[in-house]
């Protein structure tokens, strides 16, 4: 299951969108947005994110 973002705990700080081998993150304006096509589960960007707004649940 690809990375799920909980807007309304994120703080759009894109520290995910840095960490993402896969560039499957991008902040437009004041939204994360996940391309669950290309997002390919590793969970980095859960790690980084500082306050848990994002989960990923592999398989």
């Amino acid at each position: 299951m690809p990375a799920k973002v909980n807007e309304n705990t994120c703080m759009h700080c894109g520290g995910c969108t840095s960490v993402c081998p896969a560039q499957a993150l991008e902040l437009q304006e004041t939204v994360l947005v996940v391309d669950t096509d290309k997002c390919i589960e590793c969970g980095n960007c859960q790690k980084v994110c500082p306050v848990g707004a994002i989960k990923v649940v592999k398989g």
